[in-house]
């Protein structure tokens, strides 16, 4: 398989996972035309997840307990995947990561409000 590090855009390639924590391993990462994604399929989810929060948030906000809940699926796939023989796909992978993407945006965008409800201007 080709890899984009070499040819386009090496700054995402060598930023992005660093940033993400992301280990970029080709068999848990997905490709396009046969060029690897720059991060895996959990931390692509996450990141699409992170993204339509911040762009629905303002206008609709998920109670805090099921944003919280949303963050379980990966915390249990990714830990029973880590401490047992059970390899998850990729497929669950994205969808796990975009729930926990979503969930955590979320709980930080309440805890933002929150401090601004509270008093806490940020911008002084």
């Amino acid at each position: 398989m080709n890899c984009l590090k070499n040819r386009v855009r090496p700054w995402l390639y060598r930023w992005l996972p660093r940033i993400c924590g992301c280990h970029c391993r080709a068999d848990r990462s997905f490709f396009y035309k046969g060029w690897q994604f720059p991060v895996c399929a959990r931390c692509t989810g996450e990141v699409l997840g992170l993204c339509l929060s911040f762009l629905v948030f303002f206008w609709y906000q998920i109670p805090l307990w099921l944003a919280g809940a949303l963050l379980v699926p990966m915390l249990l796939d990714g830990g029973i995947q880590l401490t047992t023989r059970y390899e998850s796909t990729n497929p669950r992978r994205l969808v796990t990561g975009f729930a926990f993407g979503f969930g955590l945006y979320v709980l930080f965008g309440h805890s933002i409000l929150f401090a601004f409800w509270q008093g806490y201007h940020f911008l002084q």
